[in-house]
This record gives structure tokens, sequence and C-alpha cells, in this order.
């Protein structure tokens, strides 16, 4: 057999050579192509990062500046008390959720205005049937504030939801709020639920002077465990909330069939607006007990369920039944229908002899706002609620100038505030209206 003819002994190994150098030139550039596309990758994930957020304005918050910090000598010695002042208790913090619908952005930043303070925490919401737009216009609006922007707490959720009135998506946007304000700070201490239709009756001043000498495990809350013919029309049908699975907006669905109320707990029913302690929140959201989940998924299909599932925990649960006191500090006026009617020019003098916190509801830009903002808050058009952190000048822009945010002047309100917290207190009112069944 003939054998393949061999090439030369040189041939062989320069060919060799030839293939080991090409091999080693294509190692050296995958391994340079390589080190130059992480640090590529490094360098758009460094940079894509947002930046990152300002601290809050020392002059607001001095007391919580680090020894190290350079305000922080300058800024104690600006804001030290008197030294024969007596020692006052410690300012709370209230988070606010302020929802609202379409057309009502300028509302919203009206009341946010109204009740606006350095030391609380403020989430708006427009639902669903509210055009992005508006969303747009409320953010826009928030971040051209300049103490807004100082003191870093108001929000807008840019992920709304619907918010059906008669429906549970109520409840579950309220309840989406109440969990973005948890993580948004560790530091409030009640929550309070407004809508567009609220205003305040008291400064913000008054309200946390005097929650500043209550128990922080207080709530606020009206409530009832009667349920008559009216109740059991909101509390029997079996509705379909379209706002829980629908992106648009649609009738609720309203089954021929009936269910009876449950006996596994108690139902209490009352407004939906109400003053509830972080603690409280906490225990619905966060807590280990199953009762607000057990509850949550039987008022999924029940009307008006925003008003049952406060009351309700609160009163069937042994750690907060007897935290409750039955009244919301806020005033609303009833028509021949037993509904909530709108308040006006000839109720100002009922209204603020209430001794409530807020009032509801108010139509849109109605002339009794303007009284109350110039007699009992004494806030000018388009301006954040004067306190205690406001050091400009009154024929200026009184707010423009801050200080800080601790420093409280309580008023008039504070007065008729304390009255009626003090009646509600008392050992013949607390106990006998205290989730009485």
């Amino acid at each position: 057999m003939q054998k393949p003819t061999q090439p030369p002994p040189s041939c062989t190994t320069a060919a060799l050579t030839i293939i080991k150098d090409n091999r080693t030139t294509t190692v050296y550039w995958l391994v340079a192509t390589s080190i130059f596309s992480l640090l590529f990758i490094l360098s758009l994930s460094t940079t894509s990062q947002p930046p990152s957020t300002p601290p809050p304005d020392p002059f607001l918050f001095p007391s919580r500046q680090p020894q190290n910090s350079p305000h922080h000598n300058r800024l104690l010695f600006l804001n030290q008390r008197s030294p024969s002042s007596p020692s006052l208790p410690t300012a709370p913090s209230i988070a606010y959720l302020i929802s609202g619908s379409k057309n009502d952005s300028g509302r919203i930043l009206r009341l946010l205005f109204a009740i606006y303070h350095p030391h609380n925490y403020y989430l708006l919401h427009l639902d669903l049937s509210a055009p992005q737009s508006d969303r747009d216009f409320l953010a826009l609006t928030v971040h051209s504030i300049p103490v807004f922007k100082a003191a870093q707490n108001v929000n807008v959720i840019g992920k709304a939801d619907f918010a059906y009135r008669k429906g549970s998506s109520s409840l579950s946007s309220t309840l989406h709020g109440a969990s973005i304000l948890l993580r948004i700070s560790d530091n409030w201490d009640w929550f309070i639920n407004l809508s567009a239709s609220d205003y305040p009756l008291v400064t913000q001043d008054d309200l946390l002077h005097i929650l500043s000498y209550l128990p922080k495990d207080l709530n606020f809350a009206n409530h009832t465990s009667y349920i008559g013919w009216r109740e059991s029309r909101r509390l029997k049908p079996i509705i379909v909330d379209p706002g829980l699975y629908l992106l648009e907006q649609n009738e609720i669905f309203y089954a021929t069939q009936k269910r009876d109320l449950p006996d596994a707990y108690r139902i209490f029913t009352g407004p939906s607006s109400a003053i509830l302690s972080r603690k409280f929140i906490e225990f619905c959201i966060l807590g280990t007990d199953n009762l607000p989940r057990t509850l949550l998924m039987y008022l999924a299909n029940v009307p008006s369920s925003l008003s049952v599932y406060f009351p309700t925990i609160l009163c069937n649960s042994q750690q907060f039944n007897r935290t409750t006191i039955n009244h919301g500090l806020q005033y609303t006026s009833f028509d021949t229908r037993q509904e909530p009617r709108h308040l006006n020019s000839s109720d100002f003098n009922d209204v603020i002899q209430s001794g409530a916190a807020f009032a509801s509801p108010f139509l849109p830009d109605d002339p009794v706002l303007d009284r109350i903002d110039r007699e009992i808050l004494g806030r000018s058009p388009g301006k954040p609620l004067p306190g205690g952190w406001c050091l400009g000048e009154p024929e200026n822009d009184t707010c423009a100038v801050w200080g800080d945010a601790d420093i409280l002047r309580p008023g008039p309100g504070a007065r008729r505030l304390e009255k009626r917290i003090v009646e509600l207190l008392s050992n013949g009112t607390f106990r006998s209206h205290q989730c009485v069944i």
C-alpha cells in the first residue's frame, strides 16, 4: 500500500507555531473584549442609578442632625428654648392619605395646603377615573413648592387604583395608601384618611399640640353595632366591584342573592374617616392575627366595605377595643334621608363650635372654605398653613422662611379641640360608648 506523503518537518513546525500564535491572539482578544464589556456594563449601571435624595432641610429638623454635622451647634443655638419654659412633650407626626377622583386635583392641593405641616407625611391619590394629566399636574405642583421639597414629606401615587365609593375597591385603595405610608417613614404616630371634600377646622399646630398629650395608641372612630333595616340593605347584598379586576371604569354588579351577616365576629359600622394609631394600622396590614385578612375577604363583595372594616377590627380585637373613642373628630350633618349633606356658610357657627378637627362634605371652592381659611386657619390662598415653623414677615409670605418644625404655636382651635376630647374621655361617656354591643 502506498503511504501518504509526509510534509517536511520544518513546514509542520512552522504551521503549529502559526496556529498557537493565532490561538494566543484570539484568547487575548476575548479577554480584552470581556473586560471592556464588563467595565462598560458597570459604568452604565452606575450612571443609570437615580441621584440620591438629599436629606431634609436641617433648619426644619435641627434635632435630627448628627453631632458631627456642621449645622449642629448653630441650629441648637438658634432653636433652643428658654431655660425657664416648662418641658413640653414631643410633637407627634400624622400620616395623611388624601384621595380624590376626576377633576379633584385642585381640591386635593387646597386641602394639602390647609393641613400642611413639615412634621407630617402626606400621600396624594387620584383614582383611575382621573386622567394621567391630572396626576402629572399634581406631582409637578408638589415638586415646585419649596417647603415641600425641603421637608420631603409629600408624595403622589403614580400607579393609581380604582376606588368605587360603594364598592370594596375603596377599601383596597385605602389599605394600599396606608401600606405605602408605613414604608415611607417609621416616624409617624397616627393615620388619617381624608377625601377631597373634607376640610380642617383647626390648624395643624392645634391638632399636634393636643395629640402630643394623648397616648399614641388611641383610635378615634365613630362606630355602632346597631344594624337596622337601612344598614342591612348595605351589608346583605352581594356585589362584584369592577375596580378589583377591570382596567376600565364600569358599573358595580349586584347579585340577586343575599347572605346573612357573619356570626364569627360582630359587625360594626361608621364613617370612613377616622384617626387611627400606627400600631393599629400595622396590625391590619402586617399583623399575625388573621382577623383583618378574614374580614377583608368577607367584605370583598359587600357594599360600603370601607365603613365597616376599621370599626369591626377595632371592636373585635381585645388588643384595641379599649383604645377606641367613639368619635372620629369630624363634623357631618345629615339630611332627612340620613345621608351627609353639603355644608355651607349657614353651618359655619355650628361647625366651629362642634370642637371637631375636620368637617365634611363641602362643595368645591364653596365660600365657607374661604371663611374658614381667613378666620380659623389664617391661611392665604395658594399658600401653606402657617405655624410655629414659619419665620417670615406677615406682610410677605410668612412661610417662605422656616425654622424648627418642632415648635408649635397652638391657638383657639386647640382649646375647642381640647374641650371636645375631654368630653369624650369623661368617665360617664368614654366607657359607655366604647364598642357597645
